[in-house]
């Protein structure tokens, strides 16, 4: 199960998501055929591009 939780900037989570997130924390990764585990070279790709998406957002 996917929950999403949207905090607004200067906003503080409660103690209640506080303590979803140490819980989800317990949880293993599943991977599936519609969210594989990526390769090592898929791994690197993601990396750069992360590393390229935040150079941009500095600037």
């Amino acid at each position: 199960m996917i929950k999403t939780l949207t905090i607004e900037n200067g906003q503080r989570p409660t103690t209640e998501q506080l303590k979803e997130v140490e819980d989800a924390k317990a949880y293993p990764i599943v991977f599936d055929e519609e969210c594989q585990e990526l390769s090592p070279a898929m791994m690197k790709a993601f990396r750069s591009a992360v590393v390229q998406r935040n150079r941009n957002k500095k600037a």
